[in-house]
Parts: structure tokens; sequence; C-alpha cells
């Protein structure tokens, strides 16, 4: 197998345990202490990878309308993305979050239609109302089981986040840097911001080490290792969208994660909602690849 592939593969397994590891996080942190942790770690994994390629001085030879727009990016990703991606995680079953997000790739191509002008064409309607189906599939059984009320918020949230996704990359077009050294800096910038969250809603101090562990795993295989990994693949393959597309993967080994660690029963609803989300995201990319368009996400 082509390396590209494995590392493709590689960083497929590592974002399978995002969710598992949110919630296991979350048993021990609160929102802003995991925000804050993973943040710092996934930082360091950043600078130790420029370090060792040359590249760290780069990240220090920028103009100050340069950090102005990575600061900016921070302050969408990590900071306020992840603080929705983990709240919703806190408060809806891991199963309901982990498919909802992956309809980024809808939010992502309704975005470029007033923002890089493109047309919204029948194809692109029918996989909007396919993906946001199998939303509204899956979010009619939140905590039902539980005999819980719905959680519409953390619903809320979970949708949500994907426009704060999908928004950043389509800014992220404009940047001009090394990928690392840009997403170094949207992480560097944001910790000061974390820190002061995590102070004023929380706090720095930690009752459980074990909380510690999950999060710095969350920055290690959300974050740092896997995004390299990611970076690395596409770079290497002669055609990115065979290596992108093994992304599909992530959800169904999520699944496997979540129920035989976290110990969730998968709902029907979850898997129909997920066939229908990623369906609609299937008609999206089949459209891409008819009538390919300037944006691609790398």
């Amino acid at each position: 197998m082509k390396k590209e592939y494995i590392l493709g593969l590689v960083t497929v397994l590592c974002w399978s345990t995002s969710a598992t590891a949110f919630k296991l996080a979350l048993r021990y942190l609160d929102v802003f202490q995991v925000l804050f942790y993973a943040i710092i770690t996934s930082t360091v994994i950043f600078a130790g990878f420029l370090q060792i390629n040359g590249k760290f001085a780069n990240a220090f030879k920028l103009t100050p309308k340069e950090y102005g727009f990575y600061l900016g990016l921070g302050c969408m990703n990590p900071l306020l993305y992840y603080w929705m991606v983990i709240k919703a995680y806190d408060l809806l079953p891991a199963q309901i979050v982990q498919p909802i997000n992956y309809t980024w790739i809808i939010t992502l191509s309704l975005l470029s239609v007033p923002l890089l002008k493109q047309r919204l064409g029948k194809v692109q309607m029918m996989a909007t109302l396919i993906s946001y189906a199998g939303v509204v599939l899956i979010s009619m059984q939140v905590n039902r089981g539980a005999g819980e009320p719905v959680n519409y918020f953390g619903v809320f949230l979970a949708v949500g986040c994907t426009l704060i996704w999908a928004l950043y990359w389509i800014f992220n077009i404009r940047s001009r840097q090394d990928p690392v050294v840009a997403i170094f800096l949207n992480f560097l910038f944001s910790i000061p911001l974390a820190l002061l969250f995590c102070l004023i809603f929380s706090s720095v101090s930690v009752a459980d080490a074990r909380g510690l562990l999950w999060a710095a795993w969350i920055g290690c295989f959300e974050f740092g290792f896997a995004f390299i990994a990611w970076i690395t693949a596409l770079k290497l393959s002669g055609n990115t969208g065979q290596v992108a597309n093994l992304v599909f993967l992530t959800p169904f080994i999520s699944m496997i994660f979540i129920h035989f660690v976290l110990g969730e029963d998968i709902a029907a609803r979850t898997w129909g909602g997920l066939f229908l989300i990623l369906a609609g995201i299937g008609i999206q990319k089949y459209r891409e690849f008819k009538h390919p368009a300037p944006l691609q996400r790398s």
C-alpha cells in the first residue's frame, strides 16, 4: 500500500477516536478545561514538528496584518469551533454529535454561494435536503431512550459548529503560509483566550489526572499528529480526491468505539440519519467531480 494511503488511514483511525475521547475527557473536566489543555498539547506538537523541519522561525517572520489574520482564524478555530463541539458532546450522546458534524461539507458548499459567488444548482439543493433530513432523523431520538427531553441547544451547537468550520476553511483560502505554520499560529494565538475563559468560567486546576490524559489525547489525535499526517498524505498523493475520500470511513469506525468503549447502544435512527447525511455528501461530491469548483479542502 502506498505511503499516502497508510497515512490517510492512520489519520482516519485517529479521528475515529475523537468522539469517544471527548466524552471520556468530559467525565473528569469541564468544557473549558478540555478545550484549554487540548489546545496546549496540539500547539506543542505543531511547534515540535516545525522545529524538526527547520520551519519554526518562519512563524515569526510575518507582518502585523498577517498575525491579525491568523489571530482572527484562531478565534474561529480552534477556540469557537471546538468550544461548540465539546459543549455539544457535553449535552448529547456521542452517536448524535459525530454524524451531524459531518454536514460541514454541505454547509461549506452552501456558504460558497454568497461568499465565493458559486451557483446553487438543483443537485446541490437535493444533496442539502437529503443530508439535513438525516440531521432531523438523528435529532428526533436524542436522549429519548433514557426518558430525557430532547436537548435542542446541543443539536443547535452540533449543527452550528459546521457553519464556523466552513467559514474557517473559506477564509483560510487567503492563507499563503505553510499549512502547519498557519495552524500553529491559529492554535498559539488561541491559548491566551482559552486560558482567560478557563479562569473566568472554570479553573485550571484539575482534580483527576485522567482528564488531562484524555485532553492530551484530543490534542494529539484530533488536532496535532492527525493534522500533520493528513497534510502529508495529501501532499504525497497524486490524486488528493482518492485520499480525501478515506475520511468518510470515520463515522463508521467512530460508532465502533462509541458502542464498545462508551457503551452507547447505537440507535436505528442514528444509522438511518448517518446514511442520509453521507448520501447527501456523496451526491455533493459527485457534483463537484462532474463540475469542479475553485474551492477544494486540503
